[in-house]
Parts: structure tokens; C-alpha cells; sequence
């Protein structure tokens, strides 16, 4: 039968300080890699579960190559400082967080027409 006896403090921290050693570029390295592998799911639009519910109640669709026309101008929006926009497009009024890339709500275009519109810091024209 054998016996283990606990291992002493300074031994611990002897080992721990051994195997925590990092290469500093190595760790650069990954987090650049993690950022790019991350960053395009990051920068795509998503739709909030209110816009998506406003969408369907409002009979609005819109294609995928839309979206992606969509997507490209807040993206341009967002780098030009723009934090929330309003988005025309011939159907719809869509609001958008280009700061979270989110679709905050949808509306028909018509409906817009009677909206006030506030806290809107740039306009995107996609008729």
C-alpha cells in the first residue's frame, strides 16, 4: 500500500511559477487569433427578437442579398461615428443600432411616414 503525502507549499508554488511561464508573443499571437475568428460573427447584423416580431406582424420580408446591402451601409455608417440610424428602404423603416449591429424595430413604410423619429444620428436611403 503506498502512502502520498501532501505536497508542501513552497514546492506548489515553485511548480506553479515553472508551468505559468508564457512566451508573451505566443500569447499575443492567440488573441489576435481569437479576434479574427470571432470578428465576422461580430460585425454580421443581427435581428432583435422585437424586430423580428414586427417584421412578421408588419408582412415585411426582405431577401438575404438585401440584408447583406443592408449590412455593408451600417457597417459604412459605423465607421463614419454613427451609433443609431434609421434605415429607409422602399418597404420598410428599419431602426438600427450600428453600435451592436442590431435591428432595433421595423416598420412598414407607410407607418413611417407618421413616426417622429428620436435619438437617430445618421440616416441610411436604400430605396
Amino acid at each position: 500500500m503506498q502512502v502520498y503525502r501532501p505536497l508542501t507549499q513552497p514546492f506548489i508554488q515553485g511548480n506553479m511559477r515553472k508551468t505559468h511561464k508564457t512566451n508573451k508573443k505566443e500569447e499575443t499571437s492567440f488573441v489576435v487569433e481569437l479576434h479574427s475568428a470571432i470578428k465576422p460573427n461580430c460585425d454580421k447584423l443581427t435581428i432583435s427578437k422585437h424586430a423580428q416580431e414586427r417584421l412578421e406582424q408588419r408582412g415585411i420580408t426582405i431577401n438575404a442579398a438585401r440584408w447583406e446591402q443592408i449590412d455593408e451601409k451600417v457597417q459604412q455608417a459605423k465607421n463614419m461615428g454613427v451609433k443609431e440610424s434609421l434605415v429607409l428602404l422602399e418597404e420598410a423603416a428599419l431602426i438600427v443600432s450600428a453600435k451592436n449591429n442590431t435591428v432595433i424595430t421595423a416598420m412598414n413604410r407607410a407607418e413611417a411616414t407618421t413616426q417622429i423619429f428620436t435619438n437617430i444620428n445618421g440616416t441610411i436611403l436604400m430605396d
